[in-house]
């Protein structure tokens, strides 16, 4: 990429990241959903690019987040599971922060002229014991609205010292409106400039609770189908809300959106969440890995309708291949883990040369939520082409599948390809 000029960043499309929490490559009609309808979200990918083949950088939060920002296997910044206390993060040999000296998209971004923002979730160090976290601005962001789990929460979300409270201003099922407010209300306030807004909302991570008037000191449970129901319909009419606000601004630059989630779902529900696939959060069977990615924009650079079932993406190909869109510099020295894979964003599917590596349960600390037999993996995994590995790190219960003839992980073939598995 030629080296970037703020002269031009009037030309530089807007580009927001929408990042779910928790939510399953089942949880959407349009890739096979059968718990709730999504229509809005469904409208998207009909409007855009869907991928079936897209994976996080991990099954967890903390590390799935690390590697989106960075493009950077999140191991490689000591962050392999939900970053928590002090004790906690040294048991499970983790920092208690992502280092401000990581590379990161925002920082990217603004150094191109973009204005950047974060409204949502972030669980990249701040809050609980963890109080010399670096604040937003170290990573790139004009503006912030977070949550506890953040170097700077957002006072009107955390009116305790925890991830939500009934005594918050903003409750709990108003926040994804909330964010999505912040997010357009950035975009008219910036109008004659490119914006990068990573707009990641808490749902749907448990607990699930409706309006108050469904939920009434949660009859059903925060962990209820009913309530995941009532959560998801209102998420869904959120992210509608959002693209109908992105078309009414009727911004003279094109706005490019990208929808995704951070990991698998928790709970399960029946094994359904996960779209059929072996495994949920927190572990590195498909079902805890693979999610959905749609990709939409308001001047049809994207292209609309299309459903890429080659490609197959991983969270840590954003920071080069959004920076090759939107004609901006990557850093000087700076080296991706992914891949730029903007020829597929823009409709012309990609073969992958690059391997795929997770890791989950180191030391088998931080080991949440406690995945049943059938889902609890081995603690590392490699996807190269169509093949996937799983394997202890001491060398134990090695699993070889075809992804391509067994995408769920039924068949064992590590013994039949042995030097495949080698």
């Amino acid at each position: 990429t030629s080296p970037a000029s703020k002269d031009n960043v009037a030309d530089k499309p807007n580009v927001i990241i929408i990042l779910t929490e928790d939510m399953g490559y089942g949880d959407v009609s349009i890739y096979g959903g059968k718990l709730v309808s999504t229509p809005h979200i469904d409208r998207m990918a009909q409007e855009g690019t869907r991928f079936q083949q897209c994976y996080s950088a991990a099954p967890i939060s903390s590390p799935s987040r690390a590697g989106f920002l960075t493009g950077v296997h999140p191991a490689k910044w000591n962050i392999t599971s939900y970053l928590q206390h002090r004790k906690g993060n040294r048991m499970a040999e983790m920092a208690d922060f992502l280092t401000a000296e990581a590379p990161t998209l925002p920082r990217t971004m603004k150094a191109a002229g973009y204005k950047t923002a974060h409204f949502g979730k972030w669980h990249l160090g701040g809050g609980r014991d963890v109080y010399n976290a670096p604040g937003f601005k170290e990573y790139g962001y004009d503006e912030y609205s977070s949550t506890y789990e953040s170097p700077d929460p957002d006072p009107l979300l955390t009116a305790t010292d925890w991830v939500w409270s009934i005594e918050d201003s903003i409750k709990r099922w108003n926040r994804t409106a909330y964010y999505v407010d912040k997010t357009l209300d950035f975009l008219k306030r910036n109008g004659d400039k490119s914006c990068f807004v990573n707009l990641w909302p808490d749902d749907l991570h448990t607990p699930w609770i409706g309006n108050m008037e469904e939920q009434e000191v949660f009859p059903d449970g925060i962990e209820s189908e009913n309530n995941f129901r009532t959560v998801l319909t209102e998420y869904d009419k959120q992210i509608g809300r959002l693209l109908q606000g992105i078309r009414d601004l009727k911004l003279t630059k094109n706005t490019i959106v990208i929808f995704t989630s951070d990991n698998g779902p928790a709970p399960n529900l029946r094994e359904s969440r996960a779209g059929n696939f072996r495994g949920c959060k927190a572990s590195l069977y498909e079902g805890g890995l693979r999610v959905p990615f749609i990709i939409w924009d308001t001047k049809g650079l994207i292209c609309r309708g299309v459903v890429d079932e080659s490609t197959v993406l991983s969270a840590l190909d954003m920071f080069p291949s959004l920076c090759k869109i939107a004609g901006v510099a990557v850093p000087e020295g700076y080296n991706s883990d992914g891949v730029d894979m903007s020829k597929a964003l823009l409709g012309i599917p990609q073969k992958r040369e690059k391997a795929i590596f997770w890791e989950y349960r180191r030391k088998d600390i931080n080991a949440f939520p406690k995945a049943k037999d059938n889902d609890s993996s081995p603690n590392v995994a490699v996807r190269k082409g169509d093949w996937k590995l799983l394997i202890n790190d001491d060398g134990s219960d090695v699993m070889l599948y075809n992804m391509r003839v067994n995408p769920l992980e039924e068949i064992d073939i590590s013994e039949m390809y042995p030097n495949m598995a080698k």
